[in-house]
């Protein structure tokens, strides 16, 4: 892939994430809006780790379209291809299970999560944590900010060595923890 076609790549799968999440905010108590959070990935995984693969980079831009919005695997394939969406697909979450079920899963699928995939999952909890310190969501107790960062930690501990980078940046949002 050419540097151009990179670029596009990245462009309309922020495009699409942007629309796809034009409604939403995060729970913090300023209300962000979404679309925050996969920006705030792929400067993570661009800026701060190095990571330039435009499919991943892509990948964690769509990383919750399917897990929160109306996209269907089927809507990626179509607009994104299957590597793209292979890689949304290993880092997203079934609804349909309980919070409990899905954050053990979480941890159970870990080592098994592809290089790509790893990398999004990575840049997605230090995002999260970095969130979870500096501006929780308003209901959030100390206890359940506390469990989030250890629950956190379970995750990355068991992900494949993908990167000494995005492991040290994970270390220091880890340090943050409440």
């Amino acid at each position: 892939m050419s540097r151009d076609e990179g670029l596009t790549l990245v462009i309309r799968a922020l495009d699409y994430a942007a629309r796809q999440h034009t409604a939403q905010r995060r729970k913090d108590a300023a209300q962000t809006p979404y679309i925050n959070h996969p920006i705030e990935l792929i400067k993570v995984l661009a800026v701060e780790a190095g990571i330039v693969d435009p499919v991943v980079l892509a990948a964690a831009i769509l990383h919750d379209t399917v897990e929160d919005t109306s996209t269907e695997e089927s809507d990626l394939r179509r607009l994104f291809g299957d590597r793209i969406t292979a890689i949304v697909m290993e880092v997203t979450d079934d609804t349909l299970l309980r919070n409990d079920v899905r954050k053990r899963l979480q941890v159970e699928h870990a080592p098994r999560q592809t290089p790509e995939a790893a990398m999004v999952k990575f840049a997605d909890k230090i995002s999260n944590l970095r969130d979870v310190a500096s501006n929780p969501p308003p209901s959030w107790t100390l206890e359940r900010r506390r469990e989030y960062f250890d629950w956190a930690k379970a995750v990355v501990d068991r992900l494949p060595h993908v990167s000494d980078k995005l492991r040290t940046l994970f270390d220091d949002a880890y340090a943050c923890k409440p």
